[in-house]
This record gives C-alpha cells, structure tokens and sequence, in this order.
C-alpha cells in the first residue's frame, strides 16, 4: 500500500509535465488540479469563471479547492493537488523568484507546499531545485464526532 507521500510524488509526476509545457509555450499558465479518486486513478480539473477569458489566479483555486472540498467530503477522492504560478523567495534568499507551487493534500493527514522555482528560456523552461513547506490541509477536514 502507498503511503500518503508516494501517492503525492505521483500526482506531482502526472500534473507537473502541463504547468512546465504551458510555461514553455506561452510564458504562464492558469491555475489548474488534479485528483486521485479511491480507486487510484489520476484526473486532471480545470477551472473557469463566467464570461472571463482571462480571470485572475484566485477565483480559479477558490472554485478548486472547494470542488476538492466536495470531493473528500463524498469519500471519492484519497489525494488532490493545486497547482499555480507564485513569486516566491526561496529559503534563506532575500528575492523573489517565478515558481510553480504545487498544494498537496491527502485524507490521511498528510498536506504539503512544494515549490519548483523555475527560468524561462526561449521556449524552454528550468526548475531549480525544489523545496517543500508545510501544507495547511484545507481539503480533508476533520469533522468532530
């Protein structure tokens, strides 16, 4: 059986690949998700607002999270993941890099902020080295018995 964290690294290994190919292409992309329902499989979520070709970041995670929301809620899903574009001073830095965060949350407590600083080339893209924080676990809530 996989433990929370594996079944994370593979959300992050099938969603990832999209945020770099978008960055690559056009210089930026809008947030987006991705779920592993109870039997496993991976299904990439999109979001969009009404009558706004280009929304700002915000409302898209909000409509995100609480589709994950609604999903932990029903038991269909075991891990999901928002992933959007940030600033971000790396740990120990004291400027602000572009970056792709990556919010990881699993119904059995586990919950994590990875963050892919990354440079854009022509056409090309480089993450650097990545770093986790804490998560604030905002899909699996605990209800109180």
């Amino acid at each position: 059986m996989p433990t929370p964290k594996q079944d994370c690294e593979l959300l992050i290994r099938e969603m990832l690949p999209f945020a770099k190919r978008m960055l690559s292409d056009h210089g930026e992309f809008y947030p987006y998700g991705g779920m592993m329902r109870a039997d496993r499989e991976i299904v990439h979520v999109g979001a969009q607002e009404a009558g706004n070709d280009h929304p700002p970041s915000q409302p898209l995670i909000q409509t995100l999270q609480d589709y994950f929301c609604d999903q932990a809620r029903s038991g269909g899903i075991v891990a999901s993941c928002i992933i959007f574009d940030v600033l971000v001073k790396k740990p120990g830095g004291d400027q602000k890099r572009d970056a792709i965060q990556v919010n990881l949350d699993h119904r059995d407590d586990y919950s994590v902020e990875v963050v892919f600083p990354y440079q854009l080339g022509q056409n090309s893209i480089s993450l650097e080295e990545p770093f986790a924080l804490p998560g604030n676990a905002q899909i699996f809530t605990k209800t109180l018995a």
